[in-house]
């Protein structure tokens, strides 16, 4: 039943405002304490709602979003080659998909494991697409330099997952391509934010709703952080590596140290050179 919902259009319901739904009509017992022709009695054509449903409660499903037409696409893509400074545009394809570039930046903290022994990609290897990485077995870890930027032409049916396995075939990396995650990097009230994008996401829609400002969005391939380290998935090079790293770091910290507290001490023995030089 629904009291006083405000529905209505008899000048009883003008003062009492009750309604209630047919099937609840014979329950209700008013009291009207308004002379006239209501007198407690409802009003059937004022007073009765549709009958209400048994289920109240009902699950509505969040509307996806509707994929942009190509049209919307086309309109988009004029939009950002036009803000575009340099020559990496966007190309509309005429079965709708489109092509363009973008650039990730490599902020890897762990080495890395790369083959040894093997000669450099040629042009010849690039157009046959030959790994040169599965024309030997033998391997060695190797630390990339920090936040190096990789520059990728790819489609807009390219998902997350295939630009992370092109980016460790063009580093030559063999690790497990679950090792490492694409984020997006994101800069707002001052502050960089990172999110980690899911293996199935299209960057260079992304790419194109953001538009070409790297400020704005950027790419950035790290780790992927799944809490506890497994260290299980590592190789014995790789954990070799990590020691030498942890050890170099810490002489490193050491040295800043000593550094720092030898300025201090040089600038006190100075300071009091001077006070005593000075007439007392």
């Amino acid at each position: 039943m629904d009291g006083h919902t405000g529905r209505g259009s008899s000048s009883c319901l003008a003062d009492c405002r009750y309604t209630c739904h047919q099937e609840c009509r014979s329950l209700i017992q008013l009291d009207c304490r308004r002379p006239g022709p209501c007198q407690g009695q409802l009003s059937p054509e004022s007073t009765l709602l549709p009958p209400c449903s048994q289920n109240v409660t009902q699950t509505v499903e969040e509307e996806k979003p509707e994929p942009p037409t190509v049209q919307e696409i086309k309109q988009r893509i004029e939009k950002y080659n036009a803000k575009v400074t340099n020559c990496l545009l966007m190309k509309l394809n005429e079965d709708g998909t489109y092509t363009g570039f973008i650039k990730v930046h490599l902020k890897l903290r762990r080495p890395v494991t790369v083959p040894t022994g093997i000669r450099p990609q040629s042009i010849y290897d690039a157009l046959k697409e030959v790994n040169l990485a599965d024309m030997t077995d033998k391997r060695t870890s190797f630390y990339l330099p920090l936040d190096a930027i990789k520059q990728l032409h790819i489609s807009s049916t390219t998902t997350v997952s295939e630009v992370i396995q092109g980016l460790l075939k063009k580093f030559m990396v063999v690790d497990n391509p679950q090792k490492f995650a694409l984020f997006k990097e994101m800069r707002k009230d001052g502050q960089v934010l990172f999110q980690k994008l899911p293996l199935t996401e299209y960057p260079l829609y992304l790419r194109l709703l953001a538009g070409p400002d790297t400020d704005v969005l950027s790419f950035v391939l790290k780790e992927n952080e799944t809490g506890e380290v497994e260290w299980d998935a590592f190789s014995i090079p790789e954990l070799q590596n990590f020691l030498m790293i942890l050890d170099k770091e810490e002489k490193d910290k050491i040295q800043q140290v000593h550094r720092k507290y030898e300025r201090f001490k040089q600038r006190l023995q100075q300071t009091l050179k001077e006070a005593r030089g000075k007439p007392g």
